[in-house]
């Protein structure tokens, strides 16, 4: 498969800093790109996961079984596909992901990843956002901030703000 058909050099925010994007994405359904290291859809993944340098990518009606998470715990990062802004199943899938099935890799969000979204994709269990090409670093960094407290549990914070405070002081 040519390298033409690989996506490459997206603006890529890691553990909330921006970082250079090693792994290329390829979308093509079948076909191993001979360019390593590249996430390809699951299905490729699963038929080649004992090749070095590749990472599967999920889409969004991907279905997480307890079989395939025990599959993707070998993976050396998940990429979750979000199709359009407004398709919210992936942050589903990062949070089971990590909650039900204890992933510790890198869960990547890919596709359609706006600014807008950063600050609850981390909140669900994404520790890597690849932007969409249209929106800018600086404000994706800014967005990821932007909110000092949260209320509710979540993977980042798996106790609620009223559970914390109460712990905080004694119970009273």
């Amino acid at each position: 498969m040519p390298d033409q058909q690989l996506e490459h050099a997206r603006t890529l925010i890691k553990m909330g800093q921006p970082e250079q994007d090693e792994w290329a994405l390829s979308r093509l359904e079948e076909g191993l790109p001979a360019r390593r290291p590249v996430i390809v859809p699951l299905a490729l993944w699963q038929a080649h996961r004992d090749d070095q340098g590749l990472a599967p990518w999920l889409a969004s009606d991907t279905e997480l079984t307890p079989e395939l998470a025990e599959e993707l715990a070998h993976a050396p990062l998940v990429a979750i596909d979000f199709p359009a802004f407004t398709d919210g199943r992936g942050y589903s899938l990062a949070r089971l992901l990590r909650e039900r099935h204890g992933y510790e890799g890198e869960v990547r969000a890919i596709g359609d990843v706006l600014v807008d979204q950063l600050f609850y994709m981390t909140r669900c269990g994404f520790d890597a956002l690849a932007l969409r090409e249209d929106q800018h670093l600086d404000d994706a960094l800014r967005a990821l901030g932007a909110f000092s407290v949260s209320y509710q549990p979540a993977v980042d914070q798996a106790e609620a703000l009223f559970e914390r405070r109460l712990r905080e002081n004694g119970g009273a």
